[in-house]
């Protein structure tokens, strides 16, 4: 079954994730997190869901302000990564577990290493899906599009605009489905602008690389065979300072494999994680 939570927390906004739960009841199934990544929510998990949730206890969190989750923090100040963090942290307590597999797509993916490398007993596996380690100066230009930033850029287009079109040059190629680009457009531009802003000052300033060598969990990378946004650059970084990488790459050129691709996202992840707990996820 599916359902809707809220973690509340005095001076703190309220987190919703959702928990899609088809495992046996009795197996006690571990805890999966898929965390979004720029500007979306849980819902853009929509497709690996049928594919993880009769083996784990699927967790989709909402980013603070985006989705369900409420906007009451300073939107200059308290959207950070550490911030976010500690947010993943707190759904992790409200479950209960002490201990859940990690999935995230592109921004959640940074939050996933900072939180494997900063409470590492938390994160029994990682998993990164188009993940950058910090936004190169490439991804920067092309997110502007010919504007003085990309926060500009979104205000002088408005935020469906903007999204249609970088939609077109840096997440789906030209063939891609038209309906599916309509309805990113749509469930991106949903979202609070204001918070979109601060999540997007957030990324521009992190950077994932101090963290890498502190990560003890195994990590898989399901990554685009080339693009801007995970460069050849971004990949050494990844290579070079995180010990247990095992990196898969999907044939495109896109950043959004996790919408374009999700049996082979969602199969490799399954496995993966399955395997570190010693469980065959495989029915007769």
């Amino acid at each position: 079954m599916s359902s809707s939570h809220f973690v509340k927390r005095p001076g703190q906004p309220d987190l919703h994730y959702t928990l899609d739960d088809y495992a046996d009841p009795w197996k006690n199934a571990p805890y999966l997190f898929l965390q979004h990544g720029f500007g979306r929510s849980g819902k853009f998990w929509y497709s690996w869901v049928p594919y993880l949730a009769r083996w784990f206890r699927v967790v989709r969190p909402d980013a603070r302000g985006l989705g369900q989750s409420s906007a009451t923090f300073d939107l200059q100040h308290d959207f950070t990564v550490e911030n976010c963090v500690n947010d993943l942290a707190a759904i992790i307590d409200h479950l209960g577990a002490d201990s859940v597999h990690y999935c995230g797509e592109s921004m959640g993916g940074i939050l996933g290493m900072v939180l494997a490398a900063t409470q590492p007993k938390r994160v029994r596996t990682l998993t990164l899906v188009s993940s950058p380690v910090n936004l190169n100066e490439t991804t920067k230009t092309t997110y502007a599009l010919g504007h003085q930033s990309e926060a500009e850029a979104q205000k002088a287009m408005g935020m469906k605009a903007w999204v249609a079109a970088t939609n077109r040059t840096t997440r789906f190629p030209a063939n891609a489905d038209p309906a599916l680009l309509e309805w990113y457009e749509q469930e991106f531009a949903a979202n609070n602008p204001d918070v979109q802003a601060a999540m997007s000052r957030a990324l521009h300033a992190s950077s994932a690389l101090p963290y890498l060598s502190k990560i003890e969990a195994p990590v898989l990378g399901l990554y685009p065979s080339a693009g801007p946004i995970t460069s050849d650059e971004q990949m050494t970084m990844l290579k070079q300072n995180i010990r247990k990488l095992q990196v898969i790459r999907v044939p495109s050129t896109f950043h959004k494999i996790q919408l374009m691709f999700p049996r082979t996202c969602a199969t490799h992840l399954l496995h993966f994680a399955s395997a570190h707990d010693g469980v065959v996820c495989h029915e007769a």
